[in-house]
């Protein structure tokens, strides 16, 4: 459903690089994601339109801590990508996920919404990411309540939203990220450049114009 050209008037004036996903209004677990690059003024599509699954109960407007929904918005990738496996090409810095390593997903914790290295559980609703295979084989952190599109993140406004590879082959709903397979994931995060400053946009298409 991604149209051919968008305006993306609300991205930093940095930025050349853009994945936008879209979906059939916000009850919808069923996405497409679409590369775009800055040309002059204007966006334009790279590639094809690529299926994509987000949250459980689709894109929201108000995410929350532990309700699958997809934050919709404008977020920036994170400076460092993520994965199980060995570094697939990224043209990030990458940590290959080892056991003991966390996405902290504890409300009450100082380090609520970050990596983190700790033989027990933080607690809440943190994942233990060596464990999420094939989830998280490669991943990138979409900056979802977290700097730089927050100071610091806010207590239960949601944590851990990834670009991540679906968890069963045909694809599958998810607590909240975006997935797409593992084939056009790493499209996708090989394409990605750091000095282009590439931002994710996240929202029904029909609100595709806030952005």
């Amino acid at each position: 459903m991604n149209p051919t050209s968008v305006q993306l008037t609300t991205l930093p004036p940095g930025a050349r690089q853009a994945v936008v996903v879209t979906g059939d209004g916000y009850r919808t677990t069923h996405a497409t994601l679409r590369a775009y690059a800055k040309v002059d003024d204007g966006w334009s599509p790279l590639g094809p339109s690529r299926p994509a699954r987000i949250g459980a109960d689709g894109f929201s407007d108000h995410h929350v801590e532990g309700v699958p929904t997809t934050p919709t918005g404008v977020y920036a990738i994170g400076p460092m990508m993520y994965g199980i496996a060995a570094d697939p090409g990224v043209r990030y810095p990458y940590h290959r996920v080892a056991a003991d390593e966390w996405w902290n997903a504890d409300p009450a914790s100082p380090h609520y919404n970050s990596f983190q290295r700790s033989a027990t559980n933080p607690g809440g609703h943190s994942e233990a990411l060596w464990r999420e295979d094939p989830a998280y084989t490669h991943f990138a952190v979409i900056t979802y309540n977290m700097p730089p599109t927050v100071g610091a993140p806010v207590p239960d406004a949601g944590s851990g939203i990834f670009l991540h590879e679906f968890s069963k082959v045909d694809g599958n709903a998810t607590a909240g990220c975006v997935s797409l397979s593992h084939e056009h994931l790493v499209e996708v995060l090989t394409w990605l450049d750091p000095d282009a400053s590439p931002h994710v946009v996240l929202t029904p298409v029909q609100h595709l114009d806030r952005y």
